[in-house]
């Protein structure tokens, strides 16, 4: 199980860096509706710029800790369970947008990581 989690904690946590330090100024083909930068997929939501920041400071929180839980195992499951709520909240804006359900699968990949390490 240890190396289990491990796994779940770096792909989670080495994902939510590079999309919000590395790739968040570029087109992917995961953006919601036809957004070319993470801003501009939140404004395709219909969401104020302040959720921008809040989910940004929360899911790169989350993945830190996530990552920092290498080493202080407590931090797991309550980054975890912060993630996995998010996660629900990217695949629901998803589903608002009516974008494909490609669209949401990198979220929902994120999501069940995130429900295996709440859970076991």
């Amino acid at each position: 199980m240890y190396y289990l989690h491990l796994i779940c904690q770096l792909i989670i946590g080495l994902g939510i860096l590079n999309v919000w330090f590395l790739r968040s100024g570029k087109k992917t083909p995961y953006r919601g509706g036809k957004a070319a930068s993470l801003k501009e997929e939140f404004r395709a939501y219909g969401l104020p710029g302040g959720v921008f920041w809040l989910v940004g400071i929360l899911k790169v929180g989350a993945a830190l800790a996530l990552l920092a839980g290498i080493a202080v195992p407590s931090l797991i499951q309550p980054a975890a369970s912060v993630m996995a709520f998010l996660m629900i909240g990217a695949i629901t804006m998803h589903v608002k947008v009516k974008d494909a359900a490609g669209k949401s699968l990198p979220a929902a990949i994120m999501l069940v990581l995130s429900l295996i390490l709440v859970f076991t």
